[in-house]
């Protein structure tokens, strides 16, 4: 495959050439570190990895003299040659080359009676490709960082080093690409939820994030948003413990395909489980009494706090943690009603992520290998998400195997404004757990019927999507999230008065407006408030303090210039009505 003819749209040719790249750092590690044993190199998305078991330890420095070996490597354009080996001699390769990992693979290969490997002057690989055709075709490519990685995965294994990488066909993509990848940097809600005082983690509870008072205003302007557009839309809303009888996850089904993510305790000597989904407390909820016909569909909402367990290692802010709150619901629904339920929960979703701006893909997982039910039911489920999709004309892509183990689902991927995409909202339709849990409403014909329930989450997670919008706004959130609406700042102290006066007013119109009453230099309060994102600031001097006209300042659009204090005060009460982005 030469250069020119790689479309860098096909994700084939784009992942050849970037593995191509990963053997090329490998090759230039053994030269470097002849010592190493390889395990693993694919493409991944935007780039590549190379999972490496050697004692030194990879620093910045090392990355780039690998970087250097590299360019040597490419500069000789060397051709890359693909070649078999009967299985005995593949393990005999990896027994002389002192490569374990690769021997533990080969004996995994047991339906091969011929392995695949590529080869690059002196650096030989057990791989089944494809590559592109000589070294000489990778252009523009930098190494970005060292991870730890266990073998295979697996805790239980040896703790292995990961270098991640990435390449383009030309340097102006690169450079795109890694501009992109520092702003992503400056926008870690991480960085900004410390900033902004929004939320912290704490060795005390890794993966129990603290909401602080700033986090705690996003977090319940978000929550009463939902809770409105959910009244409108015929939920009722629930809370159901979080703790119950380890019995009720036997019937759900966790015990059986979700025990490991979760956490257990015992009360009175009995066994107990805190819940890692809310589904089970809405059956009962349901189940308390018989439904006619005639009430359905009913729809559940709940604001519900859940705990999974998750490895240390997989940990990361507000979008990896071991404890968060969904944005549940769960409808009971007769069969006739399930294609109109469905399309008002895809209208919901579509109506809350146009409201922040955010752009979308729809993927419709499959059944998992680990599931309930028969394949005529996941059949009729999935035809019935499909059928709505393309009623709707929404395009969308099958993504197999990555269902529920209760039912398959419709997933909505966000597209932030780095161009990231994060999976949030889900539409799951199930035909299990109403058997199982023997719920049932009675028809119009006065026999008893099994209903049809869609779980689903339009935020998905409350911890998550504030990690995601402070990322894609940068922390400059719309008005009507903002923690401090408007700030007051005063070029002495004998303005306070005044700007306390101020700030008054605009409370009193329910707007959340703070004064900084400290004797400090007002560009140390200037940069302060910036910091914090504060949406507004407006700085109150001799001129200002009797005139009622202030200087505002925009965190998103700067200097907007004077404007009479009652403009100002209208001006923000309509963005925040208008919740505008």
């Amino acid at each position: 495959m030469a250069l020119a003819e790689i479309d860098w749209n096909d994700e084939e040719q784009r992942g050849a050439f970037r593995h191509t790249a990963s053997h090329v750092m490998a090759m230039a590690v053994l030269r470097l570190w002849p010592e190493a044993q390889l395990a693993i190199g694919p493409a991944i998305a935007d780039g590549f990895y190379y999972d490496f078991d050697l004692e030194h330890r990879f620093s910045e420095e090392d990355l780039a003299q690998i970087e250097r070996e590299m360019k040597k490597i490419v500069k000789q354009n060397i051709r890359i040659e693909h070649f078999g080996l009967a299985r005995g001699d593949a393990l005999k390769w990896a027994d002389e080359t002192g490569q374990p990992y690769k021997r533990e693979l080969i004996e995994d290969l047991l339906d091969e009676k011929t392995l695949s490997f590529y080869k690059i002057a002196e650096f030989t690989d057990l791989c089944k490709g494809p590559h592109i055709e000589s070294t000489g075709q990778i252009r523009a490519f930098k190494l970005t960082s060292v991870a730890g990685s266990y073998w295979r995965g697996d805790a239980n294994n040896k703790m292995l080093q990961r270098i991640y990488g990435t390449c383009f066909p030309s340097a102006e993509e690169l450079k795109a690409y890694l501009d992109k990848i520092e702003e992503a940097k400056q926008r870690d809600h991480r960085k900004i939820g410390r900033e902004m005082e929004l939320f912290m983690l704490t060795d005390e509870g890794p993966g129990f994030p603290f909401f602080l008072p700033n986090g705690m205003i996003i977090r319940g302007e978000l929550e009463r948003f939902w809770r409105e557009e959910h009244a409108k839309r015929g939920y009722l809303e629930i809370r159901t413990p979080l703790i119950l009888n380890e019995e009720l996850w036997h019937t759900s089904g966790h015990w059986d395909h979700y025990k490991n993510n979760m956490y257990f305790t015992q009360i009175d000597e009995v066994n107990f489980a805190v819940k890692p989904m809310n589904c089970p407390g809405a059956m009962l909820t349901y189940k308390r009494r018989i439904f006619s016909y005639r009430e359905l569909p009913v729809r559940y909402a709940e604001l519900g706090q859940v705990h999974r367990h998750e490895l240390s290692g997989a940990l990361h802010g507000l979008f990896r943690v071991r404890t968060f709150t969904q944005d549940d619901a769960h409808i009971f629904m007769l069969p006739e009603q399930t294609e109109s339920e469905i399309v008002g929960v895809i209208e919901l979703t579509d109506y809350v992520y146009k409201l922040f701006g955010f752009r979308y893909h729809v993927e419709i997982s499959t059944r998992p290998e680990d599931s309930m039910g028969t394949q005529e039911e996941w059949d009729q489920a999935q035809d019935a998400l499909e059928s709505v999709v393309k009623k709707l004309g929404i395009p969308y892509i099958i993504n197999e195997g990555d269902g529920a183990f209760y039912g398959p689902k419709i997933d909505f991927h966000l597209e932030d404004s780095l161009g990231r995409t994060w999976q949030c909202g889900t539409i799951q339709l199930d035909f299990q757990m109403p058997q199982r849990f023997q719920t049932a409403y009675v028809g119009s014909d006065g026999e008893k019927h099994i209903p049809r329930l869609i779980h689903r989450v339009v935020f998905g997670s409350i911890e998550r999507f504030i990690g995601i919008l402070t990322e894609h706004f940068a922390g400059k959130f719309p008005l009507w999230l903002a923690p401090v609406q408007i700030k007051f700042l005063t070029v002495a102290t004998e303005w306070n008065d005044y700007a306390a006066e101020l700030t008054e007013q605009f409370l009193a119109a329910g707007i959340r407006a703070e004064y900084d009453p400290r004797n400090e230099k007002i560009g140390f309060k200037i940069r302060e408030s910036r910091n914090a994102r504060d949406a507004y600031i407006v700085v109150i001097g001799e001129k200002e303090a009797g005139s009622g006209i202030v200087p505002v300042r925009s965190s998103k659009e700067g200097e907007l210039g004077e404007m009479p204090v009652d403009a100002l005060r209208e001006m923000l009460l309509e963005e925040i009505r208008s919740k505008r982005i």
